[in-house]
């Protein structure tokens, strides 16, 4: 391989970069577009859970209920109802997820020392934050009934008997469970997967398509040396998004970064790669800019978005899909960016996710020359 071939062949795709307003557009724009749409839209925190409340009881007691709702994170109190059929009405106009209500005989069963049944309803049609909001009343609910039992001891005798066993919950890497510091790092994998390779999906399709290829042939370059320049503009490309997409991460949406970030960079790098080089094995593949452009969406927006460990936990998924997984390279980036933002690990533990990167990059580019001799022949 000459340098100065690959020069030439990366200057002229530059100039083409540069002069397609589109390249620029799907290669700049888009990128810091999605980011900021789903960095900001994409969330798995609940939230302000709009709750209406039919208070029967209207005592001091069921007001003191009401208010460990309104005064939590997980609550906000949009009103009061009358009966079930403004619950309805509420939940139907969606002025409401949940609604509280409290029995007549509230304050006088708790004052008697009898359980009371206090009945959440809650809109099953958004079945996930449903089952959030759920936990969140239970527990508001039994952390309400604990203070009593407490209160009531504490009245009965001089000290409150202590419970044999003390939970003590610690979440580790994640402690405040904030789901913007799982899905950045995610996110910045899927989007460099899928725009890296939609970028180079395009080139040797493109050359075919206008004719230009004949010409490209005629000349003494190699298929590697071909590959190898029209990869060295997009290379730039992704690597100004991913830097830009990394420095988003940690300063705006203040994701903590307390791994080491040399090996950070240079893990995305190699990310990047793969994904260029997987963009033009499809071009290769592809016999037009259209069908490579389509192919390539298939080929890794839906893998990275399913498959990679970004929305859904891969131990949850059926034993055949967890397979497939294996062969999905957006996976191991997602690995690894979680491990070096919130885990703070190192190479030694990511040597396995960062081998099996290089060895797909060097595989599929192999492919790439391989295919490319064979169109050429």
């Amino acid at each position: 391989m000459k340098l100065q071939r690959i020069t030439a062949v990366a200057r002229k795709e530059f100039i083409h970069v540069f002069r397609d307003i589109r390249s620029l557009i799907m290669g700049i724009a888009i990128p810091m577009m999605l980011l900021f749409l789903f960095g900001y839209a994409l969330t798995l925190d609940v939230d302000n859970v709009p709750l209406v409340v039919w208070d029967q009881s209207a005592t001091p007691a069921s007001r003191d209920l009401v208010s460990r709702f309104s005064g939590s994170r997980y609550f906000s109190l949009r009103g009061y109802a009358g009966d079930y059929r403004e619950i309805e009405r509420a939940i139907d106009r969606r002025d409401a997820l949940m609604a509280l209500v409290i029995p007549r005989g509230f304050a006088g069963d708790l004052q008697a020392g009898r359980q009371v049944r206090v009945q959440a309803i809650v809109d099953g049609s958004d079945s996930n934050t449903a089952t959030t909001a759920l936990g969140y009343a239970e527990f508001i609910v039994s952390t309400y009934s604990r203070s009593l039992i407490i209160a009531q001891i504490r009245r009965s005798a001089d000290q409150p008997p202590r419970p044999p066993l003390a939970p003590e919950p610690r979440v580790w890497f994640n402690a405040d469970l904030v789901s913007r510091n799982a899905i950045v790092p995610g996110l910045i994998a899927v989007i460099m997967m899928v725009i890296a390779a939609l970028l180079t999906s395009l080139t040797v399709a493109r050359e075919w398509e206008t004719g230009t290829m004949e010409q490209l042939i005629s000349t003494p370059l190699t298929g590697a040396e071909l590959i190898i320049g029209k990869l060295v503009p997009y290379f730039c490309i992704g690597l100004f998004d991913l830097v830009v997409a990394l420095l988003a991460g940690r300063f705006i949406f203040q994701v903590p970064t307390r791994g080491d970030r040399p090996l950070l960079l240079a893990t995305s790098i190699l990310f990047l790669l793969v994904a260029l080089a997987l963009g033009v094995f499809i071009s290769i593949v592809g016999k037009s800019q259209f069908a490579a452009s389509q192919f390539a969406m298939v080929a890794t927006l839906l893998p990275a978005f399913l498959l990679s460990g970004f929305v859904f936990p891969i131990a949850n998924m059926p034993i055949p899909l967890q397979a497939i997984t294996h062969a999905i390279p957006a996976r191991y980036f997602v690995t690894i960016l979680r491990g070096i933002y919130l885990k703070g690990i190192g190479i030694r533990v990511l040597a396995g996710d960062i081998l099996f990167l290089a060895v797909f990059g060097t595989l599929i580019f192999a492919l790439a020359v391989r295919k490319f001799r064979k169109k050429m022949g």
